[in-house]
Formats: structure tokens, sequence, C-alpha cells
């Protein structure tokens, strides 16, 4: 790129650059790039190393390689649907190419005779290995084009702009760069220290890395330029989240004090005694709502760890103080629990729970929220339907979200303001029977306060889990005979890959009758995600009450579900399902006396990533080292649920890989904000722009 063609100024439109036309411009901002600057942050996801030439006859399938070679043959093809294919050889073997996209400029060029550099992925073919749409480049007869100087990067794409045509448009952010246009470094140098290069060198050997360049190192993340530019990125989201959490302190909120007694009516109530973990996590509730700013707690727990009470315990004192408090749930399923549990402990206090979810008649919905509007019901429970514009509480002064990975921001940002008015904001609780890893937390959870209840009552006793693969289902079945003959009951639950309700109730019902007929002496009920919420509550109902011995179902009996006579679980498909799933699943049992066992059934041959899930099932019950094993195997966007939730979208950085720079960037993040506060700006909207946390969500 000509000097004189550069942009200049940090924030130059990307249509300054050439290529860019309005057309190519909008397809730049699906992916955050409007500027030169965000060109130059959109950073590689790996590299691929095209340095070498590789003979066609060496070629085995599955390889990605690099071949130069001479086009024998081109011509277009019908086989279903039009193609070309194009036939190169270079003297060791022939190779096919095959193009599905194709036009008469790209047929003309790829005539007998011309001379290919191209890349791609090798698959076996009929008469020859192929390669589906590769990379390539027509050479000169004469022309001994230099091999390719660096390792190549593969960026993030979007239709319509390819890796073609982003490493093109980098290169020319990169020729900006070195014609003296700098960035601007937002790290002050008690920060930067002696051991980060700085940005523009980190940037430029990320974009394009030399020729010597330690290749094992770039692909594991571990190079000191990648790791300058996680660090960056790390110390934006803890920014924006420590911002958040600064704002939120400065907000108002309504204290919440009381005497207590509801609390102590409902405690005298309860069949159990709270376990000391939660005592200490009400405790730690009940100091946040006295203040007179919002809380902003995690509430963190194993699966039957008791936080359905130590929420409730929250919303008593909420009601007591005289506000309105409200519980949202991410499925009809776990919502209904909540429902229940709460109209059952707060009934004979003299308090009435209300209902709302998308399912509600017209009727009562318009009851429901008539007595939310004028304050003649404390305490509403529900799905996402608490948070629909019509909607309105008379003084909301405590949230409590259940599972809230589940939500998007919008949707709990939207919860939240039902409780603003009068320059106050309503306490907010969230709870998760995902327990979250240290680390990631104190990334991803900046802006809250975090607890944990990490002891399960006496009552739990730890669930016995094994593996068998599908060919002894005979076995299982002659298990759960035995078990049902002895006066217990049995979940078997039947996920499928697909995400469709349908599919799974399909699923579920020939299970259900393949086991009716094999176990005619048992009741076999049957529960999925298309049965009408009075057919649902009908079948709990039996299977709580004992009627039915076997309850076949689909993954809706994940959450919310507590039969303490359950003692074994059978989950087929156990290859299919993450660890957090699995987990949430078998804790469906043990919680009577008698001993609980789960069987994960599965279909080999099983893959390295399901084997290792399964052995982690049967190695240990503890939640949280499931929650570390599962952020290991699926990374941290899946563990959160923030991949649809666009919470911790990470450009280089790694949560899990980066751990060790987390106390560095929190060092950091206190000195900018006491230090240099007008840096901080800047440095969230570089690497976060738009995607930064929606409010106070």
């Amino acid at each position: 790129m000509k000097a004189d063609a550069v942009p200049s100024g940090t924030s130059a439109p990307v249509t300054r650059l050439r290529g860019v036309g309005p057309q190519v411009a909008e397809k730049l901002a699906r992916l955050g790039v409007r500027s030169v600057e965000d060109l130059l942050f959109h950073l590689p996801l790996r590299y691929e190393d095209r340095t070498r030439i590789t003979p066609i006859g060496a070629l085995r399938p599955g390889w990605t390689a690099s071949v130069e070679a001479v086009v024998e043959l081109t011509e277009v093809a019908f086989r279903g649907r039009r193609m070309l294919l194009t036939r190169i050889s270079d003297g060791t073997g022939a190779l096919t190419l095959r193009f599905f996209h194709f036009n008469a400029a790209q047929q003309a060029m790829l005539a007998r005779g011309a001379r290919l550099r191209c890349y791609g992925e090798v698959r076996p073919g009929k008469a020859t290995l192929e390669m589906v749409h590769p990379e390539y480049k027509i050479l000169g007869k004469d022309d001994l084009a230099p091999r390719e100087p660096a390792l190549t990067p593969i960026y993030p794409a979007t239709e319509g702009v390819q890796q073609v045509k982003l490493r093109a448009l980098t290169d020319q952010a990169l020729s900006w760069l070195a014609h003296g246009n700098a960035l601007e470094e937002l790290l002050p140098a008690e920060v930067l220290g002696k051991d980060m290069p700085p940005l523009a060198e980190a940037l430029r050997y990320v974009h394009r890395p030399p020729t010597d360049a330690d290749l094992s190192q770039l692909m594991d993340g571990s190079h000191p330029a990648q790791q300058r530019l996680a660090f960056e990125e790390l110390l934006a989201h803890h920014l924006s989240l420590r911002r958040l959490r600064l704002a939120e302190d400065r907000s108002r909120a309504a204290p919440l004090s009381c005497a207590g007694k509801l609390a102590a009516q409902f405690r005298a109530s309860l069949p159990f005694k709270l376990t000391g973990a939660q005592e200490k996590v009400a405790g730690e509730i009940a100091e946040d709502v006295a203040r007179a700013h919002p809380m902003m707690r995690l509430v963190q727990g194993d699966v039957g760890s008791g936080k359905t009470v130590v929420a409730a315990l929250a919303a008593l004192g909420c009601i007591e103080a005289g506000h309105q408090a409200a519980l949202m749930a991410p499925t009809e399923l776990l919502a209904e629990q909540h429902f229940r549990n709460f109209s059952n402990w707060l009934l004979p206090l003299g308090i009435e729970p209300v209902w709302l979810s998308g399912r509600s008649k017209p009727a009562d919905r318009s009851a429901a929220i008539a007595r939310l509007s004028d304050g003649a019901a404390r305490i509403a429970i529900g799905t996402h339907a608490l948070f629909q514009e019509d909607v309105r509480f008379q003084d909301l002064a405590l949230v409590i979200i259940d599972e809230q990975h589940r939500f998007g921001v919008h949707q709990r940002l939207a919860l939240r303001e039902k409780g603003a008015g009068d320059g106050t904001h309503p306490h907010q609780l969230i709870m998760t029977a995902t327990p979250i890893p240290r680390t990631l937390a104190m990334t991803a959870y900046a802006d809250l306060d975090v607890s944990a209840i990490d002891e399960l009552p006496p009552s739990r006793r730890p669930v016995k889990t094994v593996a068998l693969s599908e060919s002894k289902r005979a076995e299982v079945v002659a298990r759960v005979e035995q078990v049902c003959r002895e006066g217990r009951q049995v979940y078997w639950v039947c996920p499928l890959i697909e995400e469709s309700e349908l599919l799974q109730a399909q699923a579920a019902e020939d299970t259900a009758q393949a086991l009716a007929k094999a176990l005619p002496a048992l009741k076999v009920g049957l529960l999925h995600g298309r049965l009408k919420g009075k057919q649902r509550d009908q079948i709990m109902s039996q299977f709580n009450a004992g009627d039915i011995d076997l309850l076949v179902a689909t993954t809706v009996v994940e959450v919310g579900v507590d039969v303490p006579n359950a003692s074994l679980m059978i989950i087929e498909n156990a290859e299919r399902l993450g660890l957090s799933q699995l987990h949430q699943l078998r804790g469906r049992v043990g919680r009577g006396a008698a001993e609980s066992s789960c069987v994960l059934l599965y279909k080999p041959p099983l893959g390295s990533m399901a084997r290792a899930r399964l052995a982690v099932m049967r190695e240990t019950n503890d939640g949280f080292e499931i929650a570390r094993k599962d952020l290991e195997l699926r990374g941290p966007g899946e563990l959160l649920g923030t991949r649809q939730a666009g919470e911790v979208n990470l450009r280089i950085a790694d949560l899990l890989r980066d751990a060790s720079l987390i106390p560095e960037v929190q060092r950091a993040a206190s000195l900018l904000l006491e230090r240099h506060p007008q840096r901080v700006s800047a440095i969230v909207r570089r690497w976060l722009g738009e995607t930064e946390r929606y409010g106070h969500a």
C-alpha cells in the first residue's frame, strides 16, 4: 500500500482501504470491523503452515497441505449438481480440485497448462485424491513465486468476506501501521513492565508471524505477543465489569431491614435444619440487602445443596420489609417446581405467590398482573413472561434469577428495570447449580459478589455411577425390575442429539412402550416437553406419590424434580451430553435414604471427549470438580452459556489457558481505575466495542 494512499487517524473507516465499498463495509460490520483499528484487532483464530510444498504423491486423506502443479484438464460436470472439476499433476501424482461455486472467468483461468499453487484439505475421491474449494493462485510459466513467507493466519470470517479478502485488508492495515499511524498505547508503563512487547509490535507479529516463528507457541497461544494482547483483552473485560459494579455501588436501593419474624416462622416449619453453608450464605445476603445500594450476588451450589431455601429466606425478608420480590427461572418445569415449593412454604405464612408464564391463561395472567400492579401480590414466580412490557410491579425490591446463564443479557436487564423507580434499583440474587471455577468467576462475574453453598445436606448420599455399553441393555432392564420390586423408583432418560422436542418425545415414547412390554408388572410413566402443563403435573404427582414405578423422560427432568424414593437413573446416549447436564440429571437421585445409582448407557465406539466425560462422572460426585473438568473439556463459552448470550466473547484470550494472568489483570484494573481513569473507556471500547455488557444486566 502506497504511503499517500494510507488513511490517517486511528479511527479511519475501513472504506478508506482499497477494495472496501459500501457492501463489503456492511459485511465487515457483522464482524465488528468498522475502522482500520478494528481490523488490526480482528485477530487470527489459528494458523496454517503453508510454507512447505508437498508432492502430490505424498498426500494422504485428512492432511491439509500446499501443492504446486500443472492443470491437465478442466471440465464442467453434472453429478447431482453442477460443478467444476480440475485435474492437476506435478509428476508424482494427480489431484482433483472440485468447485461447486464458480464462474466463466475462473473456468478460463484454470485452462490446461496453467500452473497453480493451491492449499486445502485432502479428501478421498473416485479416481484421485481431491480438494474441495481449495485456496489457489495462478503462477506464470516462468514464475518461481516465493513460497509463503510466514504462517498463514485464519481469521473469523463471514459470508462474502473470506480469508483471502481478510488477509489482503489486514495487509493494508498493517501498512497503515507501518507508515507512522501509531496506535495509542493505553497501558501505562507501570503495567507494561519490561516483559510485554509494545502494542504495534505484538499486533504485527500475531497477524504475520515471521518464517522463524515458534509454531508450537503460536498454536497453543503462549507466544509473548499473544500473551501481551490476551492480557489487554482480559483487562478490558474486567474493567467493564468493575465499572459496572462501581456504577451499581453508586445506585440506590431500598434497604430491606426487618425483625425476621417471617423467616423465623419459615425455619420452624421446615422438617430439616439448614446446613452451615446455607446459614453462611443467608447471612451474606441479609447483610447485602440491608444496605442502601443494590445487592449483586451470585450464589452457586451443587445439585441438592439447598439454594432455593436460601432464596426463600431472602424473599421473606423483602416481603416483611414491605416490598415485592420476583423469582425468574428459564424453563416452565423449573419455574413450576419453584412455584409449588414457594406456595407450600409461604401459604401457611399468609403469603400467596402469583404465577406468570407464557402458557398462563389470559384471565389468570390479567389477574396476576393486576395483583402485582396494585401490590396485593408480594411475590411473583415465573419464566421470561415476568419481564414483558405490560407486567408492572408496585414496589419490586428483590429480583431472584435461577440458572442465570440461560438468560440473555437483555432479558435480565428487562426484569431489573421493572424495579427501577425514584432513582432506586432492586437487589439482585442470582443462583446457579453449575458451579463456576474460581478463575472463571473472577473474570466473567467480576461485577458480582460470589457465594458458594459448598456443603450438601446430611441426607444427600453420593450416587454410584457406572458407564455401560448399550449391549448390556438387558442387564440394565433386569436391574430396573429388581429396584422397583424392592419398592423404589427409577428414571429412564432419553436424550437425542437433535434439538427437536418432537423427536425427543418420539424417542421417549418408543422407549416407554418397549420398557412397558419388557416389564409388564411395572407401572411405566412418560414425561416430555410436548405434554401440556396439566399432564406433566399429573404425571409428576403420580411419580411423587409412588403410583409410577418407572418414569421415562426426556431431559425436561434435568432440573426441578425432587422424588426422594427414586434411587436409580438410566441415561441413554450419555456420550452425547455434556458434563454439566449429566451431573444435573444424576442429581435427581440420591435424595432419599436408599443407596442410589446412575447408569450411563452409551453407543460404542466412544470418541476421546465422550470417554473423558464418562470417566469424570464415574470418578466424582463433586459439582465443583465436575465444573472444572467441564471447563477444560468444553471451554468457558459453553459452561457459562455465553455462546448464546454474547458475554465472554474473547478474540485472543482463553480463560483456561490464561488463568495465570488473572491476578495481574486484577491489579492492573485497580491501578487504572485509581490513577488513569481517563484510559479505562478507551481500553474497554477497543476490545469490547458494541458488545460491552448492556447497562446493569
